[in-house]
């Protein structure tokens, strides 16, 4: 059954809709003009609109403009009359998804609706499905419902259809490729190509040849042509990580680029022209390395169309438990373990530190409290050795607006808490949990494998 909405300003049609609807199945709606029917759209969840085309003031395109204007996302079935064809081929144009000529037969009547319904209900799975290949594509999700989350993800909603460059500045660990993906995933080009780019990983001569790609024999161990990435994001988006770090010559290669959308590859001749959305990231004040000379301001400019702000974890401490949460789930999955809970004294603990490394500092913490709490409830003794260490940017490792306090430790837990005592158990936790498994073992703790032979060299003090 569905509710459809018959908007007809004469009585008698709104009656034969309303009774071959109730008829069918269905439950109908009457509304005599175009505000009486979106004042029905504001109190009732409706599934179909069917609207006469012309009616006194306002007509069935009006209703159809202003749906759209307030967001409705509702079929129309435009009715017109006989002598009308015209207006239902504008009706169509306009977005109107069928219409009927007046006088409406039940056969008709019931042709239509069920069409409009059946595509309707192809429009919703096929969005489900999409969404649901964006995540495995991600493989990730945002997760977060704090102020300054919804303030970002509503400025992503407006300019994700647009194809204007986005300029991603936050601190590291903040998500910005996650935020980037999320503008791919809600744009036009959703089933193209996202490329990414580190341009802070790539070694100095690889730079220009990883953008504008190169020909044969461009240089040394160039043994044949490869595409960069502008033309392997050709109708798609192209992420340039970290592009505070490019060299100042390259910058004006990039300008042209955004400018011309064409270039040349590396030791050729051909203009390849293309078609890419920029979005660009970094963890650094892009306006003060224009000041500093490090960045070119004709390129900042062009770069900073639309600047989108990451927020640091500290700044939105509401979202720690949904975070904690989703972190814990992740990582039990991964390594085959359960989670008994999380305590509400972790939850106090976590929202009460100034998280430096943001977000990727808390999912290897929770990680690790999952690895060692051999299948209990994530305690703060799992959290707390490692979250009282210095802040790496000089501010307090525990919040100073938290309330909870820390009990002063003594006997056992102050041999705990010495830093190389701490670390030798670690090693060993980790060792125990993967059968011995160094690569696995140095990957849990967040440190290198060589880092790890290295403290396992150290001789005993």
């Amino acid at each position: 059954m569905a509710t459809i909405l018959c908007v007809d300003d004469e009585p008698s049609i709104g009656v034969v809709l309303e009774h071959a609807l109730t008829k069918m199945g269905h439950r109908p709606l009457l509304a005599g003009n175009v505000p009486e029917a979106l004042k029905s759209l504001a109190q009732n969840d409706v599934d179909v609109v069917i609207s006469d085309y012309r009616m006194p003031g306002a007509t069935g395109l009006d209703l159809l403009s202003t749906m759209k204007e307030q967001g409705h996302r509702i079929p129309l079935i435009m009715m017109t009359a006989h002598s009308s064809i015209e207006h239902a081929v504008l009706s169509i144009k306009s977005g109107a998804d069928d219409y009927l000529m007046k006088p409406v037969t039940s056969e008709t009547l019931e042709l239509a609706v069920n069409q409009v319904l059946k595509v309707t209900k192809l429009r919703q799975e096929n969005e489900a499905f999409r969404q649901e290949i964006a995540t495995l594509r991600s493989g990730r999700e945002i997760v977060g419902d704090s102020k300054p989350m919804r303030e970002v993800m509503r400025t992503i909603a407006m300019i994700a259809p647009t194809r204007a460059t986005v300029l991603l500045e936050g601190e590291s660990g903040t998500g910005k490729e996650l935020f980037a993906r999320a503008i791919h995933e809600q744009s036009p080009r959703h089933d193209l190509p996202f490329v990414t780019l580190n341009c802070a990983a790539m070694p100095e001569g690889l730079v220009e040849s990883a953008l504008f790609g190169h020909e044969r024999g461009a240089f040394t161990g160039a043994t044949q042509r490869a595409a960069g990435a502008f033309e392997r994001a050709h109708r798609g988006t192209l992420m340039l990580d970290e592009i505070s770090e490019m060299r100042l010559d390259l910058q004006s290669k990039l300008l042209r680029v955004i400018q011309e959308q064409e270039f040349e590859r590396v030791g050729g001749r051909q203009t390849i022209n293309v078609d890419v959305r920029l979005i660009a990231t970094t963890n650094r004040d892009l306006k003060s390395t224009v000041e500093k000379g490090e960045f070119r301001e004709d390129l900042y400019y062009r770069l900073n169309v639309v600047p989108v702000r990451t927020p640091p974890l500290r700044e939105r401490l509401d979202d720690v438990p949904l975070l904690v949460l989703h972190f814990a789930r992740q990582a039990a999955k991964e390594l085959g373990v359960s989670v008994a809970g999380i305590a509400p004294e972790t939850l106090d603990l976590l929202q009460s530190y100034y998280w430096p490394g943001n977000v990727r500092e808390l999912a290897n913490a929770v990680e690790r409290a999952v690895i060692f709490g051999a299948g209990g409830a994530l305690r703060p003794e799992a959290f707390r050795p490692y979250l009282n260490q210095p802040s790496a940017v000089g501010a307090p490792a525990i919040a100073p607006s938290s309330t909870s306090s820390t009990p002063q430790s003594t006997g056992a837990d102050e041999r705990t808490l010495n830093l190389r005592e701490l670390e030798r158990l670690t090693i060993e936790r980790a060792l125990q949990t993967t059968g011995g498994n160094r690569t696995r073992a140095a990957k849990l703790m967040g440190i290198s494998e060589r880092t790890l032979r290295n403290k396992l060299n150290v001789p005993k003090s």
